[in-house]
């Protein structure tokens, strides 16, 4: 089975989870892009769901797909978000961010009674860290707040490159990406994070930080999808 058609499955099974009327945050990326196409067929079929998405260009295709979408502002409370991850361990912590939307998606995901995870099974990991960790930085003072994060990364053990992400456009192309909120981005390469809770709260300590895209005692469910068929993981949370 291809990488599309696992996020497909796994989406397919989220979607078993969607009840009529629900108020549902909608995640972004390729993963949740496959959600949000399943979901406009239910909804074309009468199913009455009210979305508020995690960025723009999930906002795009949701409108594209005829799914009825409202704002954290109007309704600020939701039932039931659901996202894809670009790592999940057993505990299911997340990274997320690869699609660089993770301020977003955290405030979504922590604004929702419940939070399912979707992916292929390649993204379960035993400890997070070998996907380059996403940090939404504020655009002024830049250089400090990379040497602090170095720093803070350096004083929990932890060591690796932390580069500033750039638009995927030409390979030569330098120029910053841009968040939904205008912010950048540092992608933080260390390889292996045994102690998230202390470097989450690191980072948080660090002025210049917005956010980060360790998500911590969000998830309640992770749905996974593999050669082997899907694999369902529950969270204490979820009893």
């Amino acid at each position: 089975m291809d990488p599309k058609q696992l996020k497909i499955e796994a989406a397919a099974v989220a979607l078993t989870h969607v009840e009529d009327g629900m108020r549902l945050g909608i995640g972004t990326g390729s993963t949740a892009e496959e959600f949000v196409r399943l979901l406009a067929k239910k909804v074309e079929a009468g199913i009455s769901v009210i979305g508020v998405p995690t960025s723009e260009r999930t906002a795009a295709l949701c409108r594209e797909l005829g799914v009825q979408l409202s704002t954290l502002e109007e309704t600020p409370q939701l039932d039931l978000t659901i996202d894809g991850a670009d790592e999940v361990d057993g505990e299911l912590s997340l990274i997320k961010g690869g699609g660089g939307a993770l301020l977003r998606e955290k405030i979504v995901a922590a604004a929702s009674d419940r939070m399912i995870v979707i992916a292929d099974a390649s993204k379960f990991v035993e400890t997070l860290g070998a996907f380059p960790l996403p940090i939404e930085v504020n655009r002024f003072g830049l250089a400090a707040t990379t040497l602090a994060i170095e720093r803070a990364a350096a004083g929990l053990g932890l060591s690796g490159a932390v580069t500033l992400r750039v638009t995927r456009g030409d390979a030569f192309d330098t120029e910053p990406f841009v968040t939904d909120g205008g912010h950048l981005i540092l992608d933080a390469s260390f390889g292996r994070i045994p102690d998230t809770r202390a470097l989450s709260d690191a980072l948080h300590a660090i002025p210049g930080v917005v956010e980060h895209g360790l998500f911590l005692n969000l998830a309640h469910t992770a749905i996974l999808a593999g050669a082997d068929g899907i694999q369902t993981l529950l969270s204490d949370k979820s009893a």
